[in-house]
């Protein structure tokens, strides 16, 4: 697979004519009411079910390496790193949130878990169920898995909306009036079912590496986007689906997410290559925000055991002491309350307190709420890793 000359052409995306039925009530300008008028042109994405899949060598020796680091970093996970899934996998959540502009501080975002916080902090959380749902509905990838993670994602913030495709025109880029001058331009709502199945076809497929499979299905998912809201995240999170289901990664979620903020630009660009009829860029650019992930991933375990060994030296407990579980605890929740660490340690609340004062005197925890009730009690040293590690993934602007 991969010769220049077996090379296989991609099925590049088709347009279709739509009248458009403008609504008076919206605010447009001369302009746009005048282009509203003629037909604007949604896409027909190709079927790609029985498409054979070939890329260059080079192509597919990066994603091969790509796929030899994801199993090294998640056979690592199941030796070392095993409590901090679930901070992996709140990383990742933010970072797709962020290519989104859903942006909130480690701290916001642990707040969110406890039902406070910003309401994008609330969304981004939402954001780690629908993975946590994709994650767990690798098994059985279709159609009504996929509402799942949208339904996991949006029954919160828009349940309207939340689980279904979508029904009417979407379009990306331009004005809210019309599709007329957007950037791209899904396709109608009538053909987002059929799209669907096809690519679950797709999907289904064991002929495709790994990294490139869940690549182009991402890019085709995205081609379709089959809800007015949430498609990004819901791409995302299929494939992470994939990869577990692919039993690549076993243990944890790599920060994918993370590795395609650095270079934003890049990523867009390889959505539209792909709509060309060009599977290659958007293969390659997975392939490089593995490499990238990873390397922001390993660092931010190094700072988690860092932080861990330090506490070691701060504090002045014996080794059984409950205060080394909540410990435990606030590497996966750098913020906590009575009530949750009581469901979590399985004792009652007024033991929490007797618990944390070890934690509280050496400065590993900090309560910022001064209230008497449902007081909160922060990890700062946690919360810097995790705010360090969405640093490094940095993010370039998006042309507008």
């Amino acid at each position: 697979m991969g010769d220049l000359n077996d090379r296989v052409a991609w099925p590049a995306v088709e347009f279709e004519p739509y009248d458009w039925d403008s609504r008076d009530d919206l605010p447009a300008s001369r302009q746009d009411r005048l282009r509203a008028r003629k037909p604007y042109h949604a896409a027909i994405p190709p079927p790609i079910a029985d498409v054979r899949v070939t890329l260059p060598m080079e192509v597919l020796a990066a994603a091969e390496d790509a796929c030899t680091e994801i199993a090294r970093f998640d056979t690592m996970a199941a030796a070392e790193i095993a409590p901090f899934a679930a901070i992996l996998l709140r990383s990742e959540s933010a970072a797709s949130s962020k290519i989104e502009n859903l942006t909130a501080s480690a701290r916001a975002i642990a707040e969110a878990e406890l039902g406070r916080g910003t309401r994008n902090a609330a969304l981004i959380v939402a954001n780690e169920r629908a993975m946590s749902a994709a994650i767990s509905l690798a098994d059985r990838l279709d159609g009504p898995a996929i509402l799942n993670m949208h339904d996991a994602l949006l029954s919160h913030s828009a349940p309207h909306i939340a689980g279904r495709w979508r029904e009417r025109q979407v379009w990306i880029g331009g004005s809210d009036y019309s599709p007329h001058g957007a950037q791209f331009i899904p396709p109608h709502h009538d053909r987002v079912p059929a799209a669907i199945d096809d690519l679950i076809r797709f999907i289904a497929r064991t002929d495709i590496p790994t990294l490139a499979h869940a690549a182009i299905a991402h890019a085709q998912f995205e081609t379709i986007h089959p809800f007015p809201d949430g498609n990004g995240r819901v791409g995302r999170a299929l494939v992470h689906a994939q990869l577990r289901h692919a039993q690549l990664t076993r243990q944890v979620t790599v920060p994918v997410s993370a590795g395609l903020l650095v270079d934003l630009d890049s990523y867009f660009a390889a959505l539209g290559a792909y709509r060309d009829g060009d599977p290659v860029p958007i293969v390659e650019r997975f392939a490089a925000a593995t490499f990238v992930a990873l390397a922001n991933g390993r660092r931010l375990v190094a700072d988690l055991h860092r932080v861990r060994d330090e506490w070691s030296q701060r504090v002045k407990v014996r080794r059984d002491a409950t205060a080394w579980k909540v410990a435990e605890i606030l590497l996966r929740h750098p913020v906590v309350n009575a009530s949750s660490l009581s469901r979590e340690l399985g004792i009652p609340q007024p033991n929490v307190y007797r618990a944390i004062q070890p934690l509280v005197d050496a400065g590993v925890l900090i309560e910022f709420t001064n209230n008497k009730r449902d007081r909160l009690w922060r990890a700062p040293d946690v919360l810097e890793a995790l705010d360090s590690f969405a640093a490094r993934a940095g993010r370039r602007q998006r042309p507008r």
